[in-house]
């Protein structure tokens, strides 16, 4: 079989795994991601019958020695994912942080680099190093790079926009006015090739419920203390939940008391 045939199978497949992301995404039927960190947690997780695989960023820093926020060598995270996406048939979604480029030119080469090693869908975060929120308009240049990347590749990739406000403010201060800003943006973001809306930190079910009506895209939290229940998320019409670094950190938990019960 020539390089050439291989290579547009490999796209064939690429591609299909593509659509069976962006299918799962349906409000009131969410696609669960339980998070992995590597090649072997994104094979556990699959066998324990997972439509789909995601990364935590979190949870891939914390398992290669480093902290958060673009701390990991990017040559490390792109290896990373190619490991996972070699590791199960399942269609992979990776947390790309905030593009791992200062320009979009930047975001652009680091998207293709993803997709080029196996990813299907992506995180691509609003928030920036210093703290606060990026521009919308400047986060919409960003994305739109990453969404002309994907085309030149010809991978329908499934670009989750995060926006970070809810998580930046305290619970308390979660109100009107900041669901408004986060449409807002979300507005802006579906029109420069996000295809979904993430939005961490926001537990409030009168929100969340405001939120899916009004959102252009569909919408993605985050499982947290105080998220309401599967059930009732449904209800509300999200279409997907993820776990973040909650699955690492429960492994993490049951590897220390294994490793104390062996010592003890």
């Amino acid at each position: 079989m020539s390089d050439q045939i291989l290579k547009a199978q490999v796209l064939k497949a690429q591609v299909r795994k593509a659509h069976a992301l962006r299918a799962l995404h349906t409000p009131g039927a969410p696609l669960v991601l339980f998070n992995c960190w590597d090649a072997g947690s994104a094979k556990a997780i699959a066998a324990a019958g997972a439509q789909a695989i995601a990364t935590a960023s979190w949870a891939v820093a914390a398992a290669n020695g480093y902290e958060d926020g673009e701390h990991v060598p990017r040559d490390l995270a792109i290896a990373n994912i190619a490991r996972i996406a070699r590791a199960v048939a399942l269609p992979v979604t990776v947390d790309l942080e905030r593009g791992y480029g200062a320009t979009p030119t930047e975001v652009a080469d680091t998207v293709a680099q993803a997709i080029r090693a196996g990813a299907v869908g992506c995180n691509l975060e609003d928030g920036i190093a210093a703290g606060g929120l990026r521009d919308p308009g400047e986060q919409a240049l960003r994305l739109q790079a990453a969404r002309n990347a994907a085309d030149r590749l010809d991978v329908p990739l499934f670009i989750n926009a995060r926006t970070d406000g809810f998580l930046l403010t305290a619970p308390f201060e979660h109100d009107d006015a900041l669901l408004d800003a986060t449409l807002a943006r979300a507005r802006v973001y579906a029109a420069h090739g996000a295809d979904g809306l993430f939005v961490p930190g926001l537990v409030d079910a009168a929100l969340i419920e405001r939120l899916v009506q009004a959102s252009p895209l569909p919408v993605n939290l985050m499982a947290a203390a105080g998220t309401p229940p599967l059930a009732t998320l449904r209800a509300l019409g999200v279409a997907r939940l993820s776990h973040g670094p909650g699955p690492y950190l429960q492994a993490m938990r049951a590897l220390e008391d294994a490793a104390r019960g062996v010592a003890a």
